[in-house]
């Protein structure tokens, strides 16, 4: 019996190292051009391509020159669009989200599940699909005139589309007892304050992950943006920003403030994601659940 035992202490000791050296082989790999973007970044080498990875000298003026106006660079007008950009579509997708996931959830009307098929039908096909005819839409009704309404127009084309993916918010709906609606309204609420004042504070978690999702979209994307600005440099996003640094004549010159926007731009996204960790797991096992 103890021989027994042994032999499985030794075969999971064994396994479990097995996994954990694959497992830091795989992180190990996953890290690696992290480390390579942040230590490109303080580089003080000029140029591109170099035959080592460790930098020869270390400086903090790939950070300064994307701020200095010496340098032609526009890229705190270009955060500045991202972020704009990116917290009103959050906040109109996530509003668009949580209606639809509120009204497939909770209530039963014709061609309800029908709507729900169309819906996930179209959820599939990716969104630049549709860029062109988006972007005579939009030129058609005058958005593609001005820099200012260029931008209004991007968050349009972020958050119009937002409430085919419901069905992660709607999964969580499923998981708050329709009892407390049933109270709500005998005591005289009407829908709009049960979804407002009782079913929102319920679903902390899964807004906190709408709104992460929501925000992360906007922040990264290049095709609809670079669709839509065109070549109006003062009002570019920070992904066309970045892009147009990389640039055949300007590669040179720009590539290690290049990998220092990249480290900047990733800033934000990090600290939301730590700060919102809890309720991102939350809000997606209530998902699972439902």
């Amino acid at each position: 019996m103890k021989r027994k035992t042994k032999s499985l202490k030794r075969r999971r000791f064994i396994h479990n190292t097995i996994v954990h050296i694959f497992l830091g082989i795989l992180g190990f790999i996953w890290v690696l051009p992290i480390f390579f973007v942040i230590l490109t970044s303080f580089r003080a080498e000029g140029g591109t391509y170099k035959s080592y990875i460790l930098p020869r000298g270390y400086t903090l003026n790939n950070y300064k020159k994307l701020f200095d106006s010496a340098s032609n660079l526009n890229y705190e007008r270009w955060f500045f669009n991202t972020l704009i950009v990116a917290i009103c579509s959050c906040l109109l997708s996530a509003f668009f989200v949580l209606c639809v996931a509120y009204v497939t959830s909770r209530l039963r009307f014709r061609m309800r599940k029908k709507m729900m098929n169309i819906a996930l039908i179209l959820g599939m096909f990716p969104g630049f699909m549709s860029m062109y005819a988006v972007y005579y839409i939009l030129k058609g009704f005058g958005f593609l005139e001005a820099g200012p309404l260029k931008l209004v127009a991007l968050v349009m084309v972020y958050s119009g589309s937002s409430g085919l993916g419901y069905l992660v918010v709607k999964g969580f709906f499923d998981t708050i007892p329709k009892t407390i609606d049933e109270a709500a309204f005998i005591d005289g609420a009407t829908k709009w304050e049960v979804f407002r004042k009782i079913t929102i504070p319920l679903s902390r978690p899964v807004i906190v992950t709408t709104l992460l999702t929501s925000f992360m979209g906007p922040w990264v994307d290049y095709i609809f943006a670079k669709v839509i600005l065109g070549q109006d440099r003062q009002y570019y996003t920070i992904a066309i920003g970045l892009w147009t640094m990389l640039e055949k004549e300007f590669v040179e010159y720009y590539y290690t403030q290049f990998f220092a926007g990249c480290v900047l731009i990733s800033i934000p996204i990090a600290l939301i994601f730590l700060f919102s960790q809890k309720f991102y797991v939350e809000g997606v096992s209530g998902a699972v659940k439902g």
